[in-house]
């Protein structure tokens, strides 16, 4: 089947990130982190809705109780979509100088998110893990910008990419407890012309990596090796997640402005469909708090 990219009319964002397909309602959630908002597409009908966040977002999950939790520059907030409202849980957890990035949720329901350090240099970043009963906790202390955060089908592996760094790491993960060991190398994105971004897994383990600047999608295999390159009609591609009916749907997010010297072009801010990709992805759990 030959893989064709379909962009979905009416969506130009600043800074498009963090698409999340929820199975239940079948719909597409995804945010701007600069505008700041969080959107919803029901490709069905190709009805979209949009709510306004107080800060800046970046990253969210959905909630098993309704509406969302989400990363706001400073900590995790829970989101109503009814009211609009945010309410954030505890105090500021993001260090100064640095601001909530990307995050997913593992299969006991953990929202797991990261910062990055804002002028893009040091690692003075975190990983956090937020339970269902809202207690917080670091995964890992050091990082400079957190991407592509996600997890392998077995649940034995997390992923996440150091977009300053450039490269991907693995780590052993134990979801009984929610914690990981054994950092390691997976992947680095040299001669690919970017950076790594927002990733997915898809159900054969298969790792998919945003490469923002480098106008590609890289599908990596469970060894590190890369099995293929996708390419897109924008250069800085952000973020990706399977969907649709079947989950055989990729969506990805794309900047629509120029960021750390990377132009956007002109379909960037797009959200685009990528179907005939001939894998599957595996659905995303809601957060259990």
């Amino acid at each position: 089947m030959a893989i064709t990219i379909e962009k979905i009319g009416g969506i130009k964002n600043k800074l498009g990130e963090g698409p999340v397909w929820d199975v239940a309602e079948k719909a597409l959630y995804w945010i701007d982190g600069s505008a700041p908002a969080i959107y919803r597409l029901d490709p069905k009908t190709s009805d979209i809705k949009s709510w306004k966040t107080p800060k800046p977002i970046g990253s969210l999950a959905l909630r098993e109780k309704g509406g969302a939790v989400c990363a706001l520059s400073d900590g995790f907030y829970l989101f109503d979509f009814k009211s609009g409202e945010a309410q954030q849980i505890g105090g500021a957890v993001a260090k100064p100088g640095t601001t909530f990035n990307d995050g997913k949720t593992d299969a006991r329901g953990r929202f797991v998110a990261g910062t990055l350090d804002s002028k893009f240099r040091e690692s003075v970043g975190s990983i956090f893990s937020l339970d269902g009963s809202l207690q917080c906790k670091v995964l890992e202390p050091e990082i400079g910008c957190t991407n592509g955060p996600c997890f392998s089908p077995d649940n034995r592996t997390f992923y996440c990419a150091d977009s300053v760094a450039r490269t991907i790491s693995a780590y052993d993960y134990d979801l009984a407890t929610g914690s990981v060991s054994n950092k390691r190398l997976f992947a680095t994105v040299k001669g690919l012309g970017g950076v790594p971004d927002g990733a997915t897994v898809d159900a054969e383990g298969h790792y998919w990596s945003a490469i923002a600047g480098g106008g590609k999608i890289v599908c990596y295999n469970p060894d590190g090796s890369i099995a293929r390159t996708v390419e897109v009609p924008v250069p800085i591609i952000t973020s990706l997640m399977f969907g649709g009916d079947n989950l055989d749907v990729m969506y990805a997010t794309s900047i629509g402005e120029k960021v750390l010297n990377m132009e956007p072009g002109p379909d960037g801010g797009s959200l685009f469909a990528i179907s005939g990709l001939g894998v599957k992805g595996k659905p995303e759990p809601r957060f259990a708090g």
